[in-house]
């Protein structure tokens, strides 16, 4: 159903199921909020802002950057809009600043959608859909794309949700992360080359969210029973699970100084490539005409 409000974010759906809350926002398809059992588990926004530090947005066709917004498609240079100014680069896709239109509204299921026209940078015609399915265990959400375009498109997804346990400060949230490789980068956050994982940056046995702060994306996931695992824990054993299906081989953490009213704030982001992979061509995927593709991910409560 719908929330009666029409904030900046665009029309806000809420979704129940039991002691589970969650409010999605049509701008960019955005998990606005999850609540459980009165404890938030994601950051959120107000109603006169759009979502801070992409907070929950969903990301197509690609996610996180391309360098200078430049690829290449059969030999012609292809030229993005700048959308990050300060690094000089195209970020997180053609989405961020569209509103989804409604399919399917209920009252644990919503389904949006949204349409990548042909434009300059990136001469392909795309529908994304996002579905939210929410029960009394876990919020999964499917995103699919689909090429309406006549020729074969490249395409990368990925999604930008912040994590919490809202009656914990999220310094003394410990995040543990089972990759065994992260992407080195440089001063535009663009990857030059993989690495073992090292430092602070080796999440495998968890990491006190207070001790770190970088930017980085990992590869090298475990995956377990068909899925990867991130989680947050907190010191008295309660736990948000971010989970992603195989397709995702790639989660970016980014943690964040400066989101609106908070210290800290942890980033948990699921892709299917890394940044600049129009480039590198790593993770890149190419969808034929009138194809699709799907990939899930979710968050897991784990508060009892």
């Amino acid at each position: 159903m719908t929330s009666g409000t029409r904030p900046a974010s665009g029309t806000n759906y809420t979704l129940t199921a039991g002691p589970a809350t969650v409010v999605v926002a049509s701008l960019a398809a955005a998990l606005r909020s999850y609540r459980y059992d009165g404890v938030a588990l994601t950051e959120t926004w107000a109603d006169d802002a759009i979502p801070a530090g992409g907070g929950g947005i969903l990301l197509a066709p690609w996610p996180n950057r391309v360098a200078d917004g430049r690829w290449t498609l059969h030999g012609e240079e292809q030229r993005l809009d700048i959308t990050e100014p300060s690094k000089g680069n195209a970020i997180h896709g053609l989405l961020r600043n569209t509103g989804y239109q409604a399919v399917e509204v209920g009252d644990a299921r919503l389904v949006l959608e949204a349409e990548i026209f042909p434009q300059h940078g990136y001469p392909f015609h795309l529908m994304h859909r996002a579905t939210y399915e929410l029960t009394e265990e876990q919020l999964t959400v499917t995103q699919e794309l689909s090429n309406l375009s006549a020729s074969p498109a490249p395409f990368a997804l990925g999604a930008h949700p912040y994590l919490k346990i809202s009656d914990v400060p999220t310094e003394e949230l410990v995040l543990t992360l089972h990759a065994e490789e992260m992407f080195e980068a440089d001063d535009r956050s663009i990857p030059t080359g993989r690495a073992p994982v090292s430092g602070q940056r080796d999440l495998r046995q968890g990491q006190r969210i207070g001790d770190i702060v970088f930017d980085t994306a990992f590869t090298g996931l475990a995956l377990v029973d068909g899925r990867h695992e991130h989680v947050l824990s907190a010191p008295d054993g309660r736990r948000v699970t971010l989970w992603a299906d195989a397709s995702f081989a790639y989660a970016h953490v980014f943690i964040s100084t400066i989101y609106p009213g908070v210290s800290k704030a942890v980033a948990i982001e699921p892709m299917t490539a890394p940044a600049d992979a129009f480039n590198s061509g790593e993770g890149l995927a190419w969808l034929e005409p009138g194809a699709s593709f799907a990939a899930k991910w979710g968050i897991l409560p784990g508060l009892g």
